[in-house]
């Protein structure tokens, strides 16, 4: 009867890791979805603003993150510098992420 309590134990307590793990792993994947969502919606929105592309710079940023079923929760422009926040959740969890794009930056001589 001991060795079955010891058991049931040691199942429980790999089950309840297995989980954990699972769960930790999942909430990493989706940060890192909404990261890249906020990349493309940059790059869109500094498109946009140096007229790659027609439109609106945070409105294209808006159609990216609405694509990646993401809230844009900021957009701020400088120039041609596109700098945008967006936000998602996992679990209950929100997530937040940033990203920059725009043309590079002049190198001294």
């Amino acid at each position: 009867m001991a060795g079955t309590v010891s058991v049931v134990g040691i199942v429980a307590t790999l089950a309840a890791v297995t989980l954990s793990l699972g769960v930790v792993g999942g909430a990493a994947i989706e940060a890192q979805r909404v990261a890249g969502i906020a990349d493309a919606a940059a790059l869109a929105a500094a498109d946009a603003a140096s007229g790659a592309v027609p439109g609106e710079p945070c409105r294209q940023a808006g159609r990216v993150a609405a694509a990646g079923d993401v809230q844009l929760n900021r957009c701020d422009l400088a120039g041609l510098v596109a700098t945008i926040t967006v936000g998602g959740a996992y679990g209950g969890v929100p997530f937040d992420a940033r990203s920059r794009a725009g043309p590079p930056e002049a190198i001294a001589p």
